[in-house]
């Protein structure tokens, strides 16, 4: 009954963290929209930035934002605040569940780093904790106070960080990392700046007092940055799906066009939304950092020997030979690696099987080394150019 129980609970959590990232970005999103669309008309309360006009579910909606606070505090008000803990949460119960208890599959590449499983969990988990005591020190430094030049920072931190995680993990186990500090950032934004700003401010009222300008800036200064990086996030998120992501040599630059075309489809919905002039070319640049993706991703495995060269013709015996040696341990009829009851999403690499999952073979252990997962059968770099090599007409 375990493997089935830890099945469950994988989907679970895995449902839970979609379900709150959903209602987190949405209405990050719709925060983000709400503030681009506000316009300032004659006779509006002072200290008001403008209000917006809305219509949804069949009524009209009437918003105003005041830049500091009301004249008065309304007897209720909604926070927004637990769709982002509920969030980082559960993806950080999803990582435990899958890449903590199974580091040595997942999180860990024998190849890459030689490793221990507490070892790898520990890495990783203060990488978050530094990676957001780095941030936070940058924006509370005098960095941040010029937006531009924090983005830069930000960006060479992330892409930095990005270069060191896929010289101690597995693919894509480094490119979840990466993935789970930008949430990290987002979700300790919230929680550690702009909630207690907002209580500051609502504290400051109940004592009568003026609330401190400051304390709105730097949360919106937040919850700007948050809005950016909430796309590549959920890209980096799905990455272990798609092993030409994860698992190829220059992953890491994936990640910093990633970040590039994240920022440039947010800029033109951003701009949109605040009435400005519309950035078409955002477009253009999200697609050339796209098709830079694809190419990198053409680059081979992560681990894999340069030299190493497939014969001219591959046959359909080769490829047999090494799939039995290095894959059906897992993916057979009756899997015969410990913990594994059934072969994985029902792949069985046996006889027609193999041609019948062809494509997979090539993309999941030629084309990248996502599999086999950490390596754990050594699959030599030769034997990566042969499944790279092997042609879809075989007999």
């Amino acid at each position: 009954m375990e493997p089935i129980l830890w099945e469950w609970i994988n989907a679970l959590a895995r449902w839970l963290h979609v379900i709150t990232a959903i209602a987190w970005i949405g209405s990050s999103f719709y925060f983000i929209h709400l503030d681009a669309s506000l316009r300032r008309r004659a006779g509006a309360p002072a200290g008001t930035a403008g209000d917006a006009w809305q219509i949804h579910g069949g009524g009209f909606y009437h918003m105003t934002k005041y830049m500091v606070a009301p004249p008065q505090l309304p007897e209720e008000l909604t926070w927004f605040k637990w769709e982002s803990y509920a969030t980082w949460l559960s993806g950080f119960f999803l990582m435990c569940v899958l890449y903590y208890r199974g580091a040595d599959l997942f999180l860990i590449d024998q190849d890459v780093l030689a490793l221990g499983h507490w070892q790898a969990v520990a890495i990783s988990v203060g990488a978050l904790v530094a990676g957001w005591v780095a941030y936070d020190l940058m924006c509370k430094s005098p960095l941040g106070r010029n937006d531009g030049a924090l983005a830069v920072a930000g960006f060479v931190m992330l892409v930095a960080t990005a270069w060191a995680m896929t010289k101690i993990f597995s693919g894509r186990g480094a490119m979840l990392q990466v993935g789970a500090l930008m949430a990290t950032m987002m979700a300790c934004n919230v929680f550690m700046l702009i909630i207690p700003n907002q209580r500051k401010t609502v504290a400051a009222m109940l004592r009568g007092e003026t609330p401190d300008p400051s304390l709105g800036k730097k949360a919106k200064q937040r919850s700007l940055h948050n809005n950016y990086l909430t796309l590549p996030v959920v890209f980096l998120m799905l990455s272990n799906h798609y092993p030409l992501v994860s698992s190829t040599r220059y992953n890491w630059v994936m990640v910093a066009l990633v970040l590039v075309v994240g920022t440039a489809i947010r800029h033109f919905f951003n701009s949109r939304h605040a009435g400005k002039p519309t950035p078409w070319w955002t477009w253009g640049v999200a697609a050339a950092g796209m098709l830079g993706c694809v190419w990198l991703s053409t680059m081979g495995p992560a681990t894999a020997d340069t030299a190493a060269v497939a014969p001219v013709k591959v046959g359909f015996n080769q490829v047999e030979e090494i799939v039995a040696t290095r894959c059906s341990m897992c993916h057979a009829a009756q899997p015969v690696w410990e913990g594994i009851a059934a072969p994985p999403r029902g792949v069985v690499l046996e006889g027609d099987g193999i041609r019948r999952h062809a494509d997979q073979i090539r993309l999941q252990a030629g084309y990248s080394s996502a599999m086999p997962p950490a390596n754990i059968t050594g699959i030599t770099p030769q034997e990566r150019a042969v499944l790279a090599a092997w042609s879809g007409d075989i007999k």
